[in-house]
């Protein structure tokens, strides 16, 4: 934790000018123009009592009990980070896959199925991030859920556009087997049926930390200027904008009020973070979920209530920022959870 921190704590003056680092390329795989869709088999591999307790569940107050022993045996949606724009940031961001690992998130739907990464680079195009949900969700049967920290956040801002239609018309299905596009742009529903396009998907959840300033002077981000990050269209059900209270490099201030704001119907949420947090190592998160008296806090945390700081000795960086988007991610893994179980039943049908 302390040498990641000294490492990346070099990089806060230069965190926003780096340039994407080249990866290599992946080995040829099998096309998969059209992915049968797997939430029905998978929901017919669900042990009924665990379905019924999936139903149960109240996604307002998801228990650690809830996520090991239900929700991780169900439905689960694959959760897309993006990271910083220069290396090493991307550390930050594994170790805030490691923090959901540790907090019972199912570590195959953290890492990338082609070459195993944890987090995506901001330099990646929105299109083809955006083609790439559109795979999993045909494929896997549950639309992922989105979290990037600075650029990260900037680029997935992008990603939720390209998924309205307000840049582009068509959108490639983004094969992450391949690393390739497909020659298509529609997608088989996997509750519907139904071919349906990959513009006018929806997110069901995401989330950005420390997102803007500096970054937007960049090439590559300067579409996103004039306020168009911070407005956020209808391809999001669900989304939280978290700015730190003094952050020289996302340029945030305390009191600077609704950062983020919606376009039309997306819900949307802001919190602003302790002015001792980090633009840099906000995300560092991996310790937490290793001590029991802070994982117990975390999973007993709900927003807008007086959450009394735990006693521990423990080190409680980023503590509460972990707290609230892991309050988060449980409650958007419990709605599409029971909604692919109720798709799949009628409830009639449900096992008593």
């Amino acid at each position: 934790m302390q040498g990641l921190q000294r490492t990346l704590a070099l990089l806060l003056a230069a965190v926003l000018a780096g340039c994407a680092t080249p990866r290599a390329s992946l080995p040829d795989a099998p096309a998969i123009t059209s992915p049968a869709p797997q939430t029905a088999a998978l929901v017919r591999r669900i042990d009924p009592q665990v379905m019924r307790g999936i139903l149960a569940i109240d996604p307002d107050k998801v228990s650690d009990s809830d996520v090991r022993k239900l929700l991780a045996a169900g439905p689960t949606p694959r959760i897309v980070a993006l990271h910083g724009g220069i290396y090493p940031v991307h550390l930050v961001m594994e170790s805030f896959a490691r923090f959901l690992m540790g907090m019972g998130y199912p570590a195959d739907k953290l890492r990338h199925p082609g070459d195993g990464r944890l987090s995506h680079s901001p330099y990646e195009r929105s299109e083809q991030i955006a083609g790439l949900l559109a795979w999993y969700y045909e494929s896997e049967g549950l639309m992922p859920m989105l979290v990037g920290h600075s650029q990260g956040g900037i680029q997935l801002v992008k990603v939720l556009y390209a998924l309205d239609g307000k840049d582009t018309a068509q959108l490639a299905v983004w094969n992450p087997l391949r690393d390739a596009a497909e020659p298509r742009t529609t997608i088989r529903d996997p509750f519907s049926g139904e071919l349906r396009p990959v513009v006018g998907l929806k997110v069901p959840y995401a989330s950005v930390v420390a997102a803007g300033g500096a970054a937007l002077l960049l090439p590559n981000q300067w579409e996103m200027g004039g306020g168009r990050l911070q407005r956020i269209p209808d391809s999001v059900q669900s989304f939280t904008g978290y700015s730190i209270g003094v952050d020289l490099v996302a340029w945030d201030l305390p009191g600077a009020g609704a950062r983020y704001r919606p376009l039309g119907t997306a819900q949307v949420r802001n919190v602003e973070l302790p002015s001792d947090y980090s633009h840099v190592l906000v995300a560092v998160t991996a310790h937490l979920a290793r001590d029991p008296v802070l994982r117990d806090w975390i999973n007993a945390y709900e927003p807008g209530r007086a959450n009394e700081p735990p006693q521990t000795q423990a080190n409680t960086a980023n503590l509460l920022w972990a707290a609230d988007v892991w309050h988060d991610i449980k409650k958007q893994w419990a709605l599409q959870a029971q909604r692919a179980l109720r798709e799949q039943y009628h409830a009639s049908a449900l096992p008593h």
